[in-house]
This record gives structure tokens, C-alpha cells and sequence, in this order.
């Protein structure tokens, strides 16, 4: 079985992981989210990307959320008495990443090309794919002003409230020719556990053409009314939207016929039934790798 997850962060890197232990080595395809990628210190910095990569890897630093496991911030201390800012936390291990991945592209080298280097010098089997090789960055409308979004989410510590959301540069954006293969050769799409306003609509823009709802399944990001990391509930309340699953199925509904909620919410499930889901409820809280590989079985069973 071949199987593509749209990937954000946390909950789908996760997701990806768990995949990955329950198929078959390269069975699995992860397109990562880029519209929240940033330039800090003259480096181009994929947060989205690095953490399926270190996750997959096995070396996601589960301390601290993010970054690599037993990292130093060596660089970072000294950064900060020249008078440089260090707001956004690179380690010295994560910096090689980030440093490999800008001398690579200002070679000529695709963001694809880049992420599959790392990859394979991860020794990893699965692929990580951003979900374009054009620049789209994410920017909210919030009541401090407009914030590029690692300005929100780590500067701000996603406090400001959120009024609006673009995508610059995603209406010329194009998929790239790995992200359409790795979707066209698909036995099953996943849409992960992440932020749907910030981390898979960009995604979704770009590939929705190209996803078949009847071998799409998506999982739902919030668990009793909370996202277990991250400002899900609080941002999609403030723009209007439903982050309850139900709301986030109806945000799906045109591109996904099957839905994971979890056991908590299974009250939610003739709802979103009517709305033209096959429905599954599960455990989907993963507090560890086992925990992550039985979610991605009941995925790939969706039963």
C-alpha cells in the first residue's frame, strides 16, 4: 500500500511516524507544509519539514516540542551577546539542517531537492516532500497588526488575537512533479491532525485537484473541544470557523469521504455522517510511538 500524508507539524509529524513503523519501508510519502517557513539569521528555517524529518529520524527533541533531541544553544547564547536576535530557538544541531538546506539552494537546489538530501542522509526510507518549491508564507490579520506567522506563533507566543489569514503567494504557487507523482500513484490520502487554517489549507490549495475523496481519510485535529498543541480552537474560533470535528469535516467534506475522531467525541459522529463521512472513532491522542502506530492502523483499516 502506498500512502501520501498532508502534513503540518506536531500531530501529523507524529502520525507520520506511526505510518511509517506500520507499513513497509518507502510506502509512506509525507507532503510537508512550507507556508509557515521563515528566513532567521540569513537561513532558510522549514519548521514544518525539519520536524516530520526529526521525527521520522527518531530524533525530535520531545522536551522541549521542537528542534533535536539533547540539543545545545551554544550559537544561540553567543548570537545573542553580539546583539542579534534569538527569539526563535536554534540549536546547534538543528542549525545544521537549516544550513545545509540554504547553501543547497542558493546552488540552484529545489526545496524538494533539499528535504530529500536530508532525508537521505537521515538514512530514512519515507519521503519528505514540501508541498511546493515556490514561496508561500502565511501571514495573520491579528489585533497587534499584520504577523508573518513564526512572528505569531514564537515571538507573540500566539497571543494576539486572529482576525484574518492570507497566503501569500499561493495563488502562483505550483505543486511540485514529486508531490502530483507521489498523489496520482496513491493507494490512500491522509489528511493529518493539524491546525486546518495555518497548516493544511495551504496544502490543500495547492493539491486538492488531485486528491480522490473515495481513498481520502482525514483525521480530526482537536480532542473534547482542545488541540493538544498549538492554537487550533482559539484561531479558528476567532475567524468564525467551527474547530468542534464537525467543523472540521465540514471544512473537508469536498475532498475527504472518511474521518477519524476521537473515542471522546463520539457524539459528533451521525453529525458528521450526514455530512458524507464514513466515520471511525479512535483513540488519536498519541502520548508515545506505540500510541502513533495504532492510530495509523485504524487509518489504514478505517475500521
Amino acid at each position: 500500500m502506498r500512502v501520501v500524508l498532508l502534513a503540518g507539524g506536531t500531530g501529523s509529524a507524529k502520525l507520520a511516524a506511526g505510518l511509517q513503523s506500520a507499513l513497509e519501508p518507502g510506502a509512506v510519502t509525507v507532503v510537508t507544509n512550507t507556508a509557515d517557513d521563515c528566513v532567521f539569521w540569513g537561513l532558510h528555517v522549514s519548521p514544518d519539514t525539519d520536524s516530520v524529518l526529526f521525527r521520522l529520524a527518531g530524533m525530535f527533541n520531545e522536551e522541549s516540542g521542537f528542534g533535536v533531541a539533547g540539543d545545545t544553544f551554544a550559537v544561540r547564547s553567543m548570537m545573542e551577546r553580539l546583539g542579534a536576535p534569538t527569539w526563535f530557538a536554534l540549536g546547534d544541531r538543528d542549525l545544521a539542517f537549516h544550513l545545509l538546506r540554504t547553501e543547497m539552494l542558493a546552488r540552484g537546489a529545489r526545496l524538494t531537492e533539499t528535504a530529500l538530501e536530508l532525508g537521505r542522509r537521515l538514512g530514512l526510507a519515507t519521503r519528505v516532500l514540501p508541498m511546493s518549491d515556490d514561496p508561500v508564507r502565511t501571514w495573520l490579520a491579528t489585533d497587534e497588526g499584520a504577523l508573518a506567522f513564526q512572528d505569531y506563533y514564537v515571538l507573540h507566543r500566539a497571543r494576539p488575537r486572529v482576525t484574518g489569514v492570507e497566503y501569500a503567494g499561493l495563488d502562483s504557487a505550483r505543486p511540485s512533479p514529486e508531490v502530483v507523482a507521489a498523489l496520482r500513484s496513491a493507494d490512500l490520502m491522509v489528511i493529518g491532525p493539524s491546525n486546518p487554517v495555518v497548516s493544511v489549507w495551504p496544502i490543500l490549495h495547492l493539491v486538492g485537484a488531485h486528491l480522490h475523496r473515495g481513498r481520502t481519510v482525514a483525521v480530526a485535529p482537536t480532542v473534547g473541544g482542545r488541540s493538544l498543541k498549538g492554537p487550533t480552537v482559539e484561531m479558528m474560533t476567532s475567524l468564525g470557523r467551527d474547530p468542534s470535528p464537525v467543523g472540521v469535516a465540514g471544512e473537508y467534506r469536498r475532498l475527504a469521504g472518511w474521518f477519524v475522531l476521537d473515542a471522546v467525541d463520539a457524539a459528533q459522529a451521525d453529525a458528521i455522517r450526514d455530512l458524507g463521512y464514513r466515520v471511525v472513532t479512535a483513540d488519536t491522542i498519541m502520548d508515545g510511538p506505540a500510541a502513533a502506530e495504532r492510530l495509523a492502523r485504524v487509518v489504514l483499516r478505517r475500521r
